[in-house]
């Protein structure tokens, strides 16, 4: 049994909040503020995607070299990470050194910025959720969804999106036969 607090001890721990603390982590606070994450367990969860790809890699690594087995997964690892847009280049190295950082740089959001289809992630991810955006013909409502390189060429404007018509007002595109539509 726990003993009961005293009266210093309540007035310290008044305004703690035991069950939702606040990250200690100076990394992640600068993460979830730069890529504009919905929360800590968003971040959690690329944590241990990074920690299961780096155990893969171990693991790999630990093979024998002139095991055929090791060559087979390496390739497939380092091909399932690049076509993801997680690593540069097809390299074992480039693994071992994935970061939460890299997995934020392909969500939806980040990817309108490098497209420049909007000026900070905060707006994107507010674009992303208000449905304005969708690759190919599925729109996208998660902000957290993260884009392929082969679906980086898919990212387009809805057809139904006011900022659509606006980009294209303003850019003189703007076709009078969709105006009637």
């Amino acid at each position: 049994m726990v003993r009961r607090l005293k009266y210093h001890e309540k007035k310290l721990l008044k305004k703690v909040n035991f069950m939702k603390w606040d990250c200690d982590n100076p990394n992640e606070a600068k993460v979830i503020r730069k890529y504009y994450l919905t929360g800590r367990e968003e971040y959690s969860n690329y944590i241990k995607i990074v920690a299961a790809v780096r155990a893969v890699v171990k693991k790999i690594l630990n093979l024998d070299p002139a095991d055929p087995n090791r060559h087979e997964f390496q390739d497939v690892l380092t091909t399932k990470l690049y076509d993801s847009g997680l690593i540069i280049n097809r390299k074992l190295s480039e693994c071992e050194h994935l970061s939460v950082s890299s997995i934020c740089r392909r969500r939806l959001p980040v990817m309108l910025l490098k497209l420049k289809m909007a000026p900070r992630v905060q707006d994107a991810t507010r674009m992303v959720e208000h449905g304005h955006i969708r690759i190919g013909p599925n729109v996208i409502t998660d902000p957290a969804y993260l884009v392929t390189r082969s679906m980086e060429d898919f990212i387009t404007w809805t057809d139904t999106s006011k900022i659509k018509r606006h980009v294209l007002e303003y850019t003189e595109q703007l076709d009078d036969f969709e105006i009637e539509n």
